[in-house]
């Protein structure tokens, strides 16, 4: 009979991706109890994911792009705003659902061991389900305006990944403190909303000034937000405003897996 021995260990490694692989398997189980636990007893179920942006995109249309005259250029407003409240809603969702993972599985958690990292990658993975479908949406309002998608949407998957990253990295850190402390669930959601208003998901980069944009693009959300509208859209976002995104997503990664390894042996005890 084989023996696995879980050792403890100290200071700060990667979490055994080698391990996840051989559980993918789980994850992908993970994922589809996921998908079916938000959906179910619902009538309308996957179609909530275009229902629910389209009301955001109508709502910030009157209030941004009617009422307070937001100018987007040659863009009609509520075609930017939906290739920014789309992608936004999966970076916000993907977060906010890693963020809990563990206490969401505490009861399995504290009584099967599994690698740790399957909880928070299952919010991430199963949002791309609902950003698939919004996807439709966005079609039919670039059809409506006569937008048709150039050779950049190649670059969509590229995209796609950064917010996968860009979610998973914080997911991984405050999903840790989540653990010991509770406030981070209460304080998550002004958090996550206050970020929407730090990248141009309802108003134009060119809202900031100049001096400023090398700086504002150190969120990652700004160069995330701005490459995925160059790929449907077809306009140039400038690099400049992507890169140092990507470096900080990067960062804010290793940090998470880093932190989230070495408090994995305190979870099942402290949750």
């Amino acid at each position: 009979m084989e023996v696995t021995y879980i050792k403890a260990h100290s200071g700060f490694q990667f979490p055994d991706l080698k391990e996840l692989y051989r559980r993918r398997d789980l994850l992908a189980t993970f994922i589809w109890r996921s998908l079916k636990a938000e959906y179910a007893q619902s009538v309308l179920g996957l179609s909530w994911a275009i229902v629910k942006p389209l009301i955001e995109i109508l709502i910030f249309t009157v209030i941004f792009g009617k009422i307070a005259k937001v100018t987007t250029g040659e863009l009609p407003y509520a075609l930017f705003a939906s290739f920014g409240l789309i992608p936004w809603g999966f970076i916000s969702g993907a977060m906010s659902g890693a963020v809990g993972s563990l206490l969401t599985n505490k009861n399995i958690l504290t009584k099967i061991y599994l690698p740790s990292l399957i909880y928070p990658l299952t919010p991430v993975f199963s949002r791309l389900v609902a950003l698939a479908v919004s996807i439709v949406l966005l079609l039919i309002v670039a059809f409506y305006y006569h937008v048709l998608p150039t050779w950049r949407i190649i670059l969509l998957p590229f995209f796609v990944v950064y917010m996968m990253v860009i979610a998973l990295g914080p997911g991984l850190f405050f999903s840790t403190f989540s653990v010991r402390y509770r406030d981070v669930q209460y304080a998550m959601p002004f958090f996550i909303r206050m970020l929407m208003f730090s990248a141009p998901v309802v108003y134009p980069v060119t809202a900031i000034p100049d001096k400023y944009r090398l700086l504002y693009a150190i969120n990652p959300i700004v160069g995330a937000i701005e490459g995925f509208r160059a790929c449907a859209l077809g306009y140039n976002p400038g690099w400049m405003l992507i890169w140092p995104g990507i470096i900080t997503a990067l960062m804010l990664l290793i940090i998470g897996a880093l932190y989230f390894k070495k408090m994995e042996k305190i979870f099942a005890d402290v949750v």
